[in-house]
């Protein structure tokens, strides 16, 4: 039971010293958690208690099923953007249908990722590379807080997409709120300043490292505090600046997905994507804070973790969640020790809905915006194309088709174009894989490529190292490539296919090395494998090909070259001053 149900695990030592270090944590992050939940959802264009009812039921869900001891559950930034992109295709924001769309979202999200930790399919992630990631995050972050820019500025403007967003803000910058931009820049600024420079200004003051830096954490909270009291001293509500406004006082409502298939129909593919890319983020931050302790998470059950806190947050009215990085650094650095602590912040957020929501009437939404904007541009990575482009090109090109198409055409398209274009890439390269013509490094048993390395040869042996598997992807390459090397080499009597780094031979690839087979008998000259490795060599054995081949099967390549170097041709002698190209 304790692998479906970690509780089960770690409750087992929970004890008073466990139970303070949860407590505390709990409180610092439920501080820091209140005004992120008010504006994700208005970032997912929901009411914002609707962020307090996703930090809730999600949070206990998690406690119960989740690996990590330090993550926290909730609404976060991309997901938040995912779901106003998926919900707005289907209902306007602010009826009901949206709202439905968005409880429906969560309930879909978790069913599916319930089912893909089930049948222990984490590895579905790997299909979105680190660079794809990169990408969409980047652009998600632009995105983010390019639709806050309106807050700030008090002006009405839309858009689904970056050219749109710019367009609306240049159309309605003539209608700007002077009192809304003099909430929102101070308050902008303020937060920037609280990220970069409150820690080390109370480090100054005698202050720890630790207590510092919790401190800074609950910057947000000042700037709630200190706009309420703006709102209120200044009567900002009738100088046309956009509130909270009444916020519902209680525990989180029953609610029910939407059970029209029409609705599903149109919801299920942005609900997959918002899965996926949740819990790749989520399983990026519990690894990370799980290596620091030197413990572990397991992938699978992270799935049925998350899916049981969307369901968890679509029956209580919330919207997707997943583990979020900056709370779940905070829980961390807080000092929590189990997945308590979740469910201790979870009793927080109860209660600041039951009697805090008041309170919140004249909380500005500038405020809120604010506070997006500076989490948000936290995650644009401009480090990244620099460091691709030098590296790896292809890799570059999947980063930025990603960001450019995130940007251009909405998060969803940009999420299936970046695993579209990265799949393309890898197929490409799996098609052509690398192959080097290899000799025998003087006075060792190595063998390494003649554009590299000064390495003897003989001319009537001609030693190809195959670096990839043999698949149906790239066999015919292969095939083509000894051909072409053994007719540029007239004087060839024998080929090795040095088989060290083949892992798997398809049936397309024992395909071609028959047909190779057949046309070096045909031309009168020796084929062998060498260094193949044992399961490798198991399924050759179960065929007609190792019976077939018209050479030798050498345990190493320097028994093979040796052999074979002494049969039917001059001494070896090494080869003049190779050019040292690129592999």
């Amino acid at each position: 039971m304790a692998q479906y149900l970690p509780i089960l695990e770690w409750g087992r030592t929970y004890n008073g010293s466990v139970l303070t270090n949860d407590l505390v944590a709990a409180i610092i992050v439920t501080i820091m958690l209140i005004p992120q939940s008010l504006a994700y959802a208005l970032l997912a264009g929901l009411p914002p208690v609707v962020g307090l009812y996703a930090s809730i039921l999600p949070l206990v869900a998690y406690a119960i099923f989740g690996t990590s001891r330090t993550l926290a559950v909730g609404p976060v930034a991309v997901v938040s953007l995912m779901t106003a992109s998926a919900a707005g295709a289907v209902a306007a924001q602010g009826t009901e249908l949206y709202l439905e769309a968005a409880i429906t979202l969560a309930a879909l999200s978790g069913v599916m990722l319930a089912v893909l930790g089930f049948l222990r399919m984490g590895f579905l992630a790997n299909l979105l590379s680190h660079p794809v990631i990169s990408g969409f995050i980047t652009a998600s972050g632009i995105l983010i807080a390019t639709s806050q820019l309106k807050h700030i500025l008090g002006v009405s403007a839309g858009g689904d997409n970056w050219p749109e967003m710019l367009g609306g803000l240049a159309a309605a910058i003539d209608t700007v709120n002077p009192w809304t931009l003099a909430i929102g820049i101070p308050a902008t600024l303020f937060l920037f300043w609280v990220r970069k420079g409150l820690k080390p200004a109370l480090v100054a003051m005698g202050l720890s490292s630790r207590a510092a830096d919790i401190a800074a954490k609950a910057g947000p909270v000042v700037a709630v505090v200190a706009t309420i009291l703006a709102a209120i001293g200044l009567n900002l509500e009738d100088r046309g600046v956009n509130l909270v406004g009444a916020i519902p006082q209680g525990l989180p409502p029953f609610a029910l997905p939407s059970t029209d298939l029409g609705l599903i129909g149109q919801l299920w593919v942005p609900a997959l994507l918002i899965s996926i890319i949740g819990f790749v983020e989520s399983v990026s931050v519990a690894q990370t804070l799980a290596a620091k302790r030197r413990q572990r998470i397991a992938p699978n059950q992270e799935l049925i973790g998350l899916g049981a806190s969307n369901i968890a947050s679509a029956f209580s009215g919330g919207y997707p969640v997943t583990g979020g990085f900056a709370r779940s650094v905070v829980n961390f650095d807080a000092g929590a020790e189990t997945p308590a602590a979740g469910a201790y912040t979870a009793v927080g957020i109860a209660l600041a809905g039951l009697f805090l929501t008041p309170l919140l009437y004249s909380l500005p939404i500038a405020t809120l915006a604010a506070t997006i904007i500076v989490a948000v541009l936290s995650l644009v990575d401009l480090k990244t194309p620099g460091q691709l482009w030098n590296y790896s090109k292809a890799d570059f090109a999947a980063h930025m088709a990603t960001i450019a198409i995130t940007l251009l055409a909405g998060v969803e398209l940009g999420v299936i174009a970046g695993v579209g274009v990265g799949l393309l890439l890898y197929l490409w390269r799996a098609s052509r894989p690398h192959a080097a013509i290899v000799g025998r490094v003087p006075e060792t048993e190595h063998f390494r490529n003649v554009d590299r390395h000064k390495v003897f040869t003989v001319p009537h042996v001609l030693s190809v190292r195959i670096d990839e598997s043999l698949t149906y992807l790239n066999a015919r390459w292969l095939e083509e490539y000894v051909l072409e090397e053994v007719a540029d080499r007239p004087e060839v009597r024998h080929v090795i296919l040095m088989c060290s780094a083949v892992n798997e031979i398809d049936a397309s690839g024992l395909e071609s090395l028959e047909a190779i087979n057949h046309r070096m008998t045909d031309a009168g000259i020796g084929l062998h494998l060498s260094e193949v490795k044992g399961p490798v060599m198991d399924r050759l054995k179960r065929t007609h090909f190792v019976d077939e081949l018209n050479g030798q099967v050498f345990l190493s390549q320097n028994r093979a070259f040796r052999e074979l170097a002494t049969n039917g041709g001059p001494p070896a002698e090494p080869i003049p001053d190779a050019a040292r190209g690129m592999i």
